[in-house]
């Protein structure tokens, strides 16, 4: 399914591998409960450089980092890469603001996932 009617991977799917990326790794080193966290991050900014073409079944890898966290929103900056390849196929920005899922206000990231966004941060 993830290729299009071209025979590669279609443009909005690769969002679709950044949310994945950036939401397991919250879950798994932030401890975020996507089901029950009071407080959840929302894509307010997104963007994406491709930079060459992926098909299914490509097996792809995902890096991860963070260039700036504020006190309610990260900026992440990602990379798509063929397995194996040293060249990225894609380029993107992802910037989340932190709200509490209630009241769909902003609010300071929680400490838990800080601290896990702080491990990944590059200067």
């Amino acid at each position: 399914m993830d290729n299009d009617i071209y025979g590669h991977v279609n443009n909005v799917t690769y969002y679709s591998y950044f949310d994945t990326t950036i939401n397991r790794y919250l879950i798994e080193v932030g401890g975020l409960d996507i089901n029950d966290s009071q407080v959840v991050g929302y894509v307010v900014s997104s963007n994406c450089q491709f930079k060459k073409p992926v098909a299914y079944p490509d097996t792809l890898e995902a890096g991860l980092r963070v260039v700036r966290i504020g006190n309610s929103s990260v900026t992440y900056e990602l990379g798509l890469f063929r397995s194996g390849d040293a060249e990225p196929a894609a380029l993107g920005q992802v910037v989340h603001v932190f709200v509490d899922r209630e009241q769909n206000r902003a609010v300071a990231i929680p400490q838990n996932i800080r601290g896990a966004l702080e491990r990944i941060l590059i200067s």
